[in-house]
């Protein structure tokens, strides 16, 4: 895949294909979707990753590069222990149910996070799991676990400034290419399209530095609800739309083409 980490975004890229390169996906819902069905809170977890399955599949067909899922913020932690425990065997079924068949579907899976503050078998999971399916040539899908924007930025800016210190690096060298090349998935193209579901409309500290130009849709359904038609529906949103990355309507889309809405 095409390594974007010295290349600011570029109109010219996008113009031509309706389909967005990288989507990522805030998937919020599960409690209230059981709460509302008068079930615990780890029955609504289950009934989202089936429509995890539901995207993954949808966005391979249509041609998606990158896919990346908000499944663990570095918040989550906060919530009740036996709703976290639910969520970690959870994760530990979909290692192990769940990595064979994306591995048949040449799909390359990859996590982002701080891996550390999770059990030993959780760790040798994520990592037999990358090893499995580091040769895949389809779309990639990046799982953030125990992830957030703020700690994605501070952890580049510890190892920018560890190369500084060691003259692997010169200060006067940092600029917003030198930063992209250090955070997760810096080797991966931006995120072009952000979705969130569950009717909130805030990035709750998700791919802060990386989503500085992806279109955002909101959506009102509840995750377990955001099927494959709902991601059609957001992918049309996202085709009909005039990315601009600085330059005028005019600019974009030439002299000899209507922009008014």
């Amino acid at each position: 895949m095409q390594d974007n980490r010295s290349k600011a975004p570029d109109v010219d890229s996008v113009k031509a294909s309706g389909v967005p390169r990288h989507v990522a996906i805030i998937m919020d819902g599960n409690n209230r979707w059981a709460r509302r069905r008068g079930l615990p809170g780890h029955e609504g977890h289950r009934a989202g990753e089936r429509a995890v399955q539901s995207v993954i599949s949808g966005c391979a067909r249509r041609g998606v590069e990158v896919l990346t899922l908000f499944a663990f913020s570095s918040e989550n932690w906060r919530r009740p222990e036996d709703e976290v425990r639910h969520l970690m065997g959870l994760f530990m079924e979909a290692l192990g149910d769940r990595v064979r068949e994306l591995h048949e579907h040449r799909i390359r899976l990859r996590f982002i996070g701080e891996r550390s503050a999770f059990s030993a078998p959780l760790q040798q999971g994520m990592a037999a799991a990358e090893q499995l399916t580091a040769d895949n040539k389809g779309m990639v899908l990046a799982i953030a676990v125990n992830y957030g924007g703020q700690w994605d930025v501070t952890q580049a800016a510890r190892r920018l400034a560890e190369d500084v210190a060691a003259g692997r690096l010169a200060a006067a060298g940092i600029d917003e290419h030198a930063v992209q090349g250090y955070l997760a998935l810096g080797d991966l193209p931006p995120p072009d399209l952000l979705i969130r579901t569950g009717g909130e409309c805030r990035l709750s500290n998700f791919l802060l530095w990386q989503a500085a130009y992806s279109e955002l849709f909101f959506s009102p359904l509840l995750w377990p609800d955001f099927n494959e038609q709902a991601l059609a529906e957001a992918l049309r949103d996202y085709a009909g739309r005039q990315r601009r990355f600085g330059r005028s309507g005019e600019q974009v889309a030439g002299p000899d083409e209507d922009t008014t809405c």
